[in-house]
């Protein structure tokens, strides 16, 4: 016997709609028209305060996934896939759980899931996910609404990009963001950006971080920072330890770096007044709650009396701050 949804009590539906995961609240609002209204009425009464909508671009396929919790757990709510996954006139077999959209035009037809799915739930974009081909989304999404991207994703595509250097410059020029940026992506030997990156929480350049240079380091304005793949010297770290203690990159609590080649030996200059200390320290990131403890070392201070303290080896730098 069918359920009378639509004639039970708003209250016992706002009851019912709770229990649902997000990808099944989309399916469902493709039932009938009634349907998406009284969903989209429930959601006018209050957001999902702790879910976020990730917009995924890369390659032949984009999505829209919705974080439920601060543990990161993503669930895909909707897809766009090329006409060309097509085969004939049947669907190539899939186990998503979730409605898939196919499109002649992938840039259109993902544009238009967003579009349904943050209107459906009254939730802005909280990040973007995106490979070379998906840069038109940072546009997009900072005309479509006020508030700023909490976070930006750049990953390598599957196919290969001539313009990759172009890209990630575009990308680091144009994105707008508030909380982090990731960047997973390959570009070449002589790849150089001059301008300044932030604010933000946390900058992680999770692999091929040899275009990094002293002067990036100092124009990074980030809570937290980690470097993959580095190419700096303890010369470029002398120069940016004499810029932290003038006073300058004064929000940094966490830096690591990890080096392409294990060539780094830590000498520092006398001006710098570095002191070894064999001190315990645990030191909590301000944002994420996240514990490093520093076992020896070297302690140094800046000007204003904040003191920091570094570890390093052939292989990585790590340097937190206690402010």
């Amino acid at each position: 016997m069918p359920f009378p949804i639509l004639r039970t009590p708003f209250v016992v539906l706002s009851e019912i709609i709770s229990l649902l995961e997000p990808n099944e609240i989309v399916t469902a609002s493709f039932c009938s028209k009634n349907i998406r209204c009284l969903l989209k009425r429930h959601y006018q009464r209050g957001k999902p305060l702790e879910w976020r909508l990730l917009m995924i671009n890369h390659d032949s396929w984009g999505r829209v996934s919705i974080e439920t919790s601060k543990n990161g757990e993503q669930i895909t709510v909707m897809s766009a896939k090329h006409i060309s996954e097509l085969q004939g006139h049947e669907l190539k077999q899939n186990n998503e759980k979730c409605p898939v959209i196919y499109f002649e035009d992938l840039r259109l037809g993902t544009a238009m899931i967003v579009d349904y799915v943050t209107g459906l739930f009254r939730l802005d974009v909280f990040a973007v996910v995106m490979d070379s081909n998906g840069i038109w989304a940072i546009d997009w999404v900072n005309n479509r609404q006020e508030k700023m991207l909490g976070g930006v994703q750049l990953i390598k595509s599957l196919k290969y990009n001539s313009n990759a250097d172009e890209t990630l410059d575009y990308v680091l020029r144009n994105a707008r963001f508030s909380l982090y940026f990731n960047l997973d992506y390959n570009v070449s030997d002589n790849f150089k950006f001059d301008g300044k990156l932030g604010p933000m929480k946390q900058l992680w350049i999770r692999s091929n971080g040899h275009w990094v240079t002293c002067d990036n380091l100092m124009n990074f304005d980030g809570l937290a920072i980690r470097i993959q793949g580095s190419k700096l010297s303890i010369s470029d770290f002398n120069a940016f330890l004499r810029h932290w203690r003038a006073g300058a990159s004064a929000r940094l609590e966490y830096l690591y770096v990890s080096f392409e080649q294990e060539t780094f030996i830590e000498r520092f200059d006398d001006d710098l007044e570095v002191v070894e200390t064999d001190e315990e320290k645990v030191f909590r990131r301000s944002f994420d709650g996240h514990e490093t403890v520093f076992t020896g070392g070297y302690s140094i201070q800046r000007t204003d009396g904040v003191e920091a303290m570094i570890q390093c080896s052939p292989r990585w730098f790590l340097m937190g701050v206690w402010h």
